[in-house]
């Protein structure tokens, strides 16, 4: 990544942040009356956020290596009032709110009529020792995926024909692939078709969105009655394959899965930001729709 790139991620976060700058007071007072001083933090909260957000881009594995190693080393001129480690993740820890905002705001990208809906588990811990994992307690749950049982989260996303997030939502473990699309703050976003595979397939959930003008296409199972379906719909279906794509890439690129979170504000400003790095990132897996003539399947 060259220097353009980090100013320019620097500049949109600096623009979004100066609509929440508060005038800052020099003086407060305290329960007692005395008189304390609130002296302004040096480091900016967009410098904070550009970090959270360059340590997913740079595809670095460990955060504190990344502040100290890096940023604080190589990086001492787009970054002049460093931070303590100490005081960088309590910073970052107030951030959080300000990331979430951005990313609903200005991260996320368009539906096109077009769009592939899937989850993917996020691991607190080993199931091992879910009994003794504290930090995640009372917000993860144990849940079965594809690949066996763990402890975490479920991250649902819904992506354009583009790869871009459009809407994601973050649930326990233990939650029906299908109860996201159940609510209408979710599918506020959504029309057209969505893709998805057959753990969505329910009769009353495609007749709600159906109503919604969104209708939901998936494989049939097994026992289920073949029906005739659209070849055009038929072909996007076996592209559905796309989301795991970008899953793989959430986890393994912009790095939004470990075990090594200390608090759940931790946590959350971790995966905020790399979801806001996925979408800014300049090539991202995309269908390439334009070879289906529609006008010559037949079907």
């Amino acid at each position: 990544m060259t220097d353009a790139n980090i100013i320019e991620i620097f500049c949109i976060l600096d623009e979004f942040c100066k609509y929440f700058a508060p005038e800052l007071k020099k003086h407060t007072l305290d329960i007692c009356g005395k008189r304390r001083r609130n002296r302004q933090c040096l480091m900016s909260d967009s410098e904070v956020m550009t970090i959270l957000v360059l340590f997913h881009i740079l595809r670095h594995r460990d955060l504190k290596s990344f502040y100290l190693g890096y940023v604080c080393n190589h990086m001492r001129k787009e970054f002049p009032h460093r931070l303590s480690y100490n005081r960088f993740v309590e910073r970052q820890a107030k951030v959080g709110l300000r990331l979430l905002l951005f990313l609903q705001t200005c991260a996320l990208g368009k539906c096109t009529g077009i769009s592939i809906i899937d989850s993917t588990p996020l691991k607190s811990c080993n199931i091992k020792r879910a009994h003794s994992h504290r930090t995640m307690k009372g917000w993860a749950a144990k849940g079965k995926c594809t690949m066996g049982w763990f402890y975490g989260f479920k991250l649902h996303i819904v992506i354009n024909d583009r790869g871009e997030i459009i809407q994601w939502m973050l649930t326990p473990g233990n939650v029906d692939d299908r109860e996201p699309l159940k609510d209408k703050n979710f599918t506020q976003r959504l029309f057209g078709k969505i893709f998805a595979d057959r753990g969505y397939i329910s009769q009353e959930l495609f007749e709600s969105l159906f109503i919604d003008d969104i209708h939901l296409v998936t494989k049939l199972k097994k026992n289920m009655k073949n029906s005739l379906m659209d070849l055009h719909d038929k072909i996007l279906l076996r592209k559905r394959a796309l989301i795991e794509t970008v899953n793989d890439e959430l986890k393994n690129v912009c790095y939004i899965e470990h075990t090594r979170h200390r608090s759940i504000d931790g946590f959350a400003s971790n995966l905020i930001a790399g979801l806001i790095a996925y979408n800014l990132l300049p090539k991202k897996p995309s269908l390439n729709i334009d070879i289906i003539d529609k006008s010559r399947l037949i079907a």
